[in-house]
């Protein structure tokens, strides 16, 4: 198995605590109300909103996938994280097993907060079939290219 991860940073004028509340503490009822064109509801399976818990996430109609099962791995209220693994779904397919994704607040030294985010895509091949498939693609690009000076 494979793992393609991405970073990124989202600033916040919203201090750290509130966000964490609000983003990660209540998001099983406030994705239906600030996201209702994505989400329609989130319903615990299984668990107490802590480390094991299982949620499924039902997508609004017009969405390309219906459901995800989410599971949570880590939830530290001390420090603001938070970690969920998908773990059921469309969105799996067969190129992803999981997907994680991952998120620390940290609060900023003028006011709001950093949200601090790690996404990661375990694959179901090897990441050297995969960059393999993806260079075989942009070599087949180059060739046509190279063989039609005149396209593009």
């Amino acid at each position: 198995m494979g793992v393609i991860t991405f970073h990124f940073d989202i600033p916040s004028p919203i201090p750290q605590a509130r966000m964490f509340k609000a983003a990660i503490l209540d998001a099983d009822n406030l994705l239906p109300k600030v996201l209702p064109q994505a989400v329609k509801s989130v319903d615990v399976l299984e668990g107490d909103g802590g480390p094991g818990t299982i949620k499924l996430m039902t997508f609004a109609e017009g969405n390309p996938y219906k459901t995800a099962k989410h599971k949570v791995e880590v939830l530290d209220k001390e420090n603001f994280t938070y970690c969920y693994s998908i773990i059921e779904g469309e969105m799996l397919g067969t190129t992803f097993e999981k997907i994680t994704h991952e998120v620390k607040i940290n609060a900023l030294p003028l006011g709001g907060s950093m949200l601090k985010c790690t996404d990661s895509y375990f694959t179901a091949e090897e990441i050297n079939t995969w960059k393999e498939k993806v260079s075989a693609m942009y070599e087949a690009i180059e060739a046509y290219l190279l063989a039609n000076p005149d396209a593009y």
